[in-house]
C-alpha cells in the first residue's frame, strides 16, 4: 500500500500555513515544511514560521533545526522530509507537507532520485558565485541554457541558488541537471498524492496581503531580526532570505527605512509570481482562490471535499 500524502503549495502570504494546521487537526495530521529557509534556527520573522500558539499542538518537521551558517541542499531536504513522512505514516497519521518552496514540493511529488555525485566542491562553488557577483544573473543563465536549455528556460536570472547548481552539476559529472532528473524520476512513486494550491484569483488582492504581511513583519521587529543576522559574516546561505536582503542597504546607510520597506515588498511580490509560474505548471494541483470564498471556513470545506474525493485516505 502507498503512503497517503497531502500537499498544500502556493503562494507566499496565501495562507497555505493556516489550511495546513486546519486540516492537520481533521484529519489526525503532521505538518511537514517544504521551506529552504524555514529549516534555519532563529529565523522567525523573515520566514513566516508559524508560533507554537499557531501551530495548535500539531508536530510540525524539517522547520527550524540548522545553524543559518550550515548549507542545505536538495538532497539535504529529501533525505529528512521522507524520514519524517514515514514516520508519521508509522504513527497511523496523516503526513501533510505545506510550503512554498517549488523545487522541495516538486521533487518529493516527483520522488526525485537524486545521483551519487560530488555534492560539493568549495573552490568550484566560490568561483561560480564571485562571476554571478561580478557578471550578473543574465550572463551565467545564458551559459547554462548553452548546456541545458530545459533547465535554463525554467529558472529566472534572479535565481543564483539553482542557476550556480546547474552549472555546478555539469562540471562535476558532464551531464546536465536535466538528464539526471530524468535517469531520476525512472523510480515509481510511494506515495499516493493529493496536492492543494492556494493563491488569488485578483492578483491585486495577493499583492495587498503581501503587503499588509510586511508590514505585521516590520511591527514584530523584522529590522532588529534582520540586523543582528546580516552582521555575521558567516551567514552566506541564510543571508539570502527574502526579508534580509533587501534591508541590507538601509544597514548601510544607502537607502531610507521606507524605502527598505518598499523594496521588501517589491520583491516579495516579484517572488510571487514565480511561485505561481513554478507552481502552474503541475497539473496535479487542485488550486483554491482565497478571494472566492466567503470565510476560511468555508475554504477549509473545499479543501477536505477534494482530500475526500482524492482518494488518498
Amino acid at each position: 500500500m502507498k503512503q497517503p500524502l497531502l500537499m498544500i503549495a502556493g503562494t507566499t502570504a496565501s495562507g497555505k500555513t493556516a489550511l495546513g494546521i486546519a486540516l492537520a487537526r481533521r484529519y489526525d495530521g503532521e505538518i511537514v515544511s517544504a521551506d529552504s529557509m524555514q529549516v534555519y534556527r532563529g529565523m522567525e520573522i523573515a520566514t513566516a514560521k508559524p508560533t507554537v500558539g499557531e501551530r495548535c499542538g500539531i508536530p510540525h518537521h524539517m522547520m527550524d533545526f540548522l545553524p543559518p551558517t550550515e548549507r542545505f541542499s536538495l538532497a539535504d531536504y529529501l533525505t529528512g522530509a521522507r524520514r519524517a513522512i514515514t514516520g508519521i505514516a508509522h504513527r497511523g497519521r496523516l503526513p501533510i507537507v505545506v510550503g512554498g518552496t517549488g523545487l522541495y514540493i516538486s521533487a518529493l511529488a516527483d520522488h526525485l532520485q537524486l545521483p551519487e555525485i560530488a555534492e560539493y566542491d568549495p573552490a568550484l562553488r566560490d568561483a561560480l558565485q564571485k562571476r554571478y557577483d561580478a557578471e550578473g544573473g543574465e550572463v551565467l543563465l545564458d551559459e547554462l541554457r548553452a548546456i541545458d536549455p530545459p533547465l535554463a528556460d525554467r529558472l529566472h536570472p534572479n535565481n543564483r541558488t539553482r542557476i550556480l547548481r546547474g552549472l555546478e552539476i555539469y562540471r562535476l559529472t558532464g551531464r546536465t541537471m536535466t538528464d539526471w532528473q530524468i535517469e531520476s524520476r525512472s523510480a515509481p512513486s510511494p506515495y499516493r498524492l493529493c496536492m492543494l494550491g492556494l493563491t488569488c484569483r485578483d492578483r491585486e488582492k495577493l499583492y495587498r496581503r503581501i503587503d499588509q504581511r510586511v508590514d505585521a513583519m516590520v511591527e514584530q521587529g523584522l529590522f532588529a531580526e534582520a540586523e543582528a543576522y546580516l552582521s555575521r559574516q558567516d551567514m552566506t546561505t541564510a543571508a539570502q532570505a527574502i526579508g534580509y536582503k533587501e534591508l541590507a542597504g538601509y544597514f548601510r546607510g544607502e537607502k531610507s527605512r521606507e524605502e527598505a520597506i518598499a523594496d521588501l515588498k517589491r520583491e516579495t511580490r516579484h517572488y510571487a509570481k514565480r511561485q505561481l509560474t513554478w507552481f502552474r505548471r503541475d497539473k496535479r494541483i487542485h488550486w483554491l482562490f482565497l478571494d472566492e470564498w466567503e470565510s476560511f471556513t468555508a475554504l477549509e470545506q473545499e479543501a477536505a471535499a477534494i482530500v475526500t474525493a482524492s482518494g488518498i485516505l
